[in-house]
């Protein structure tokens, strides 16, 4: 029961969150720059005050911005995210033909991290002080200090260009009529080099952390009664070490796991995976603003769930924890 009321906070916390995010974006989008009347009037070659008129009376820009923000909250509430002008389909069905491809990249990318973060921080603790430890010191270091696009565009140049072992864009084969296993394999060759490229900063930052948490656990009271009592040293590696050590790589990966869905706009861009970020990036460019706030606001909403979840989880794996 209590556990309930708990996860019904946050949901109504995250409600209240989500709203105001949208709001925000509102607001920031219309600040910027030009508007789809200037795009669309700018292509159609058209400069008539007239035609530029109808288009923001058909766009709703020719009245107030509370006018407007109130219009598009109250759409929003009902889970109408509006009409692209642009792509002359609903911003909603927009959204959901490019979110699979966007979770199977950020979902692989975050669940390799994670494996491989952890492990190496656990590996670099254990052997602390050693070449190992230096090892993968320096190269969790230069994973996140290393620009996301410049490592996109190695990786394409690298196994694409130069060795040709993996294909560097799209989604899948085009013009290809594979099914079934055939097309699974074919979408898990593209995926490769995208969700790597994706996963090594992240993986970089795990690793430090899982680091730096395991040495400090490893000081205190109830693992060196562990081995007073001739507990063996890869159990209490596991046991008693690790296992409290990750409770703060779960808190770090539940709030990445939302911003990096964000955040792989640059990796789509740069590979052409038709995910969320790549219509956020397009849309962008043609000043769509009904896309822009539509992708802003599933993406803010998908962080926010995936922060419900991480609450859910660390009361499960801390039995310690209050819930408050």
């Amino acid at each position: 029961m209590k556990r309930t009321q708990f996860m019904l906070t946050r949901v109504v916390q995250g409600l209240i969150a989500i709203i105001l995010i949208a709001t925000v974006n509102f607001m920031l989008v219309r600040a910027a720059p030009g508007d789809p009347v200037s795009v669309l009037a700018g292509e159609a070659g058209a400069s008539d005050p007239q035609f530029v008129a109808q288009l923001r009376a058909q766009f709703g820009l020719d009245q107030p911005i509370t006018t407007q923000l109130a219009t598009y909250l109250g759409k929003v509430v009902r889970l109408d995210l509006g009409f692209s002008y642009r792509q002359q389909q609903p911003v909603l069905k927009l959204i959901m033909d490019r979110l699979p491809a966007t979770l199977l990249l950020t979902g692989s990318a975050f669940a390799l991290s994670l494996l491989f973060g952890v492990t190496l921080g656990a590996l670099s603790a254990r052997r602390a002080g050693t070449w190992v430890d230096s090892v993968i010191t320096v190269v969790a270091l230069v994973f996140y200090a290393t620009p996301l696009y410049w490592l996109a565009l190695m990786a394409v140049l690298v196994f694409t260009v130069q060795l040709d072992w993996l294909p560097g864009f799209g989604f899948s084969t085009v013009g290809s009529e594979l099914s079934g296993l055939a097309l699974a394999w074919d979408i898990a060759q593209h995926l490769v080099l995208p969700a790597l490229t994706l996963a090594l900063f992240y993986m970089a930052v795990y690793a430090r952390m899982t680091r730096a948490a395991m040495l400090d656990v490893a000081q205190m009271d109830f693992v060196k009664t562990a081995r007073a009592k001739g507990i063996k040293p890869g159990r209490i590696l596991r046991a008693h070490v690790l296992r409290n050590a990750l409770l703060p790589v779960v808190t770090l990966a539940g709030i990445q796991a939302g911003g990096m869905i964000g955040g792989a706009v640059l990796t789509e861009t740069v590979f052409a995976w038709p995910g969320i970020g790549r219509l956020m990036f397009d849309a962008l460019l043609q000043r769509d603003y009904s896309l822009l706030l539509g992708a802003f606001l599933v993406t803010a909403a998908m962080a926010v769930l995936f922060n419900l979840i991480t609450d859910l989880v660390y009361t499960l794996v801390d039995p310690r924890i209050e819930l408050t």
